[in-house]
């Protein structure tokens, strides 16, 4: 069976910054350099590894691995707990570089970044230039104990591919030529995108391998392993033509936070609830949406979990109103056990014009103006510059997590 591979020239790139909580701390600290260090969400023998730097990945230590099973691989790991400012200052910073060598720049997070060259006739020899420029910059401008791995492709599902071929610090090209070759050296879990539930769906229709995968056809994928349009996706994506450059509508904001030590007390829940609405908040409000659905998630010390939705008839905008919203949710679970994990969300979006601003909101919710006066103020003198009172008491116990998806 004959393939049909684009024929395009490349002109994706993907830059992922190599094991970036990790290095983003060792260059920050030189004494930390050269040594295996990790990021954990907390410190404890419990806590998740987030990031391990380059040296402790060659002793097996991956992310998602407990600190304990950390030490047990190397008793002289360095453990780190997360800091946000510096993350979000070189992930700024690395922006300010790659929009210097590209005029389309899309984050795909906090370490990772597509830059669009299409349409612009650079070559795939000027596309490597590119790239390496793009690394001497980033060691001169960001910081020079970072690496970023590039990959270049003719669409943005090879690019990240190639982008993880040769870690750290490496730099491949997928095309037309070598697609076959390179992913012949590959499994079926190494592509993005491929977990092992996927694999195991494939591999009970007989595909095995990328180059299975490649050689499959079109019905097959669509009609009976995927049984949806995902198998088309997944056909024309293998093959470097572009399926992923959809901009979907937004359907809510949310944020989670795992409590290191787990919590009962009503106030200190109320504390972090409102922490987690203000971050939500802003991001609604930069978006320009109003929201009338609320659902709050709550995880429990004893394994057990529980969730619930309600639907306001009017429109939420303000912190305070998402607040008073989440936590009458969170009044009607009791607080008879102790929560590990909460998670608030709203939904059922709507976008607000200029006219809703001036009229809508001014009739439905009174705290409007303070609501975007607060939120200029904490934009430009960082977050929390101005608080209510009942976040005061737990800036320590509450701490800032980076996602490492959906950044922008």
């Amino acid at each position: 069976m004959e393939i049909r591979l684009n024929p395009s020239l490349a002109s994706k790139m993907h830059i992922d910054l190599n094991s970036c909580f990790a290095s983003v701390e060792q260059q920050a600290n030189p004494l930390w350099r050269g040594k295996p260090l990790v990021v954990a969400a907390y410190d404890s023998p419990g806590g998740c590894v987030l990031s391990p730097s380059i040296e402790a990945k060659k002793f097996g230590i991956k992310t998602g691995f407990r600190v304990k099973e950390a030490k047990e691989l190397c008793p002289n790991v360095i453990v780190r707990m997360p800091d946000p400012p510096k993350y979000h200052f070189v992930h700024d910073e690395m922006m300010k570089v790659f929009r210097d060598s590209c005029p389309k720049v899309i984050p795909k997070s906090i370490d990772e970044a597509l830059l669009d060259f299409e349409d612009l006739g650079y070559t795939e020899e000027k596309l490597i230039d590119v790239a390496i420029s793009i690394k001497d910059s980033i060691k001169r401008r960001v910081g020079d104990w970072l690496t970023v791995s590039v990959g270049i492709a003719p669409n943005r599902f090879l690019a990240k591919l190639a982008s993880g071929l040769h870690k750290p610090d490496g730099l491949d090209v997928i095309n037309a030529q070598n697609l076959v070759q390179t992913l012949a050296k590959l499994g079926l879990v190494d592509l993005p995108g491929i977990n092992v539930r996927y694999e195991a769906r494939l591999n009970a229709n007989g595909i095995f391998t990328p180059l299975d995968f490649l050689r499959s056809g079109r019905d097959l994928l669509q009609k009976q392993v995927f049984v949806s349009i995902v198998g088309y996706y997944w056909f024309q994506r293998l093959r470097g033509f572009e399926i992923d450059n959809v901009d979907f509508l937004r359907r809510s904001f949310g944020q989670e936070y795992a409590i290191g030590k787990p919590l009962a007390n009503p106030r200190q829940l109320s504390s972090l609830l409102y922490k987690l609405c203000e971050k939500m908040g802003r991001r609604l409000r930069e978006g320009k949406f109003s929201a009338h659905g609320i659902h709050l998630a709550c995880s429990y010390e004893d394994q057990t979990f529980n969730h619930r939705s309600q639907v306001q008839h009017t429109p939420m905008y303000s912190t305070k109103s998402l607040f008073v919203s989440a936590q009458r949710v969170l009044n009607s679970f009791g607080f008879t056990k102790k929560i590990t994990k909460l998670a608030v969300s709203c939904y059922d979006l709507t976008k607000v014009s200029s006219s809703d601003q001036l009229c809508l909101f001014d009739y439905q919710d009174k705290d409007k103006n303070l609501t975007e006066a607060l939120d200029k103020i904490n934009n430009r003198f960082g977050e929390y510059t101005v608080k209510p009172l009942l976040m005061l008491e737990m800036e320590d116990k509450i701490l800032e997590r980076v996602a490492f998806k959906s950044y922008d």
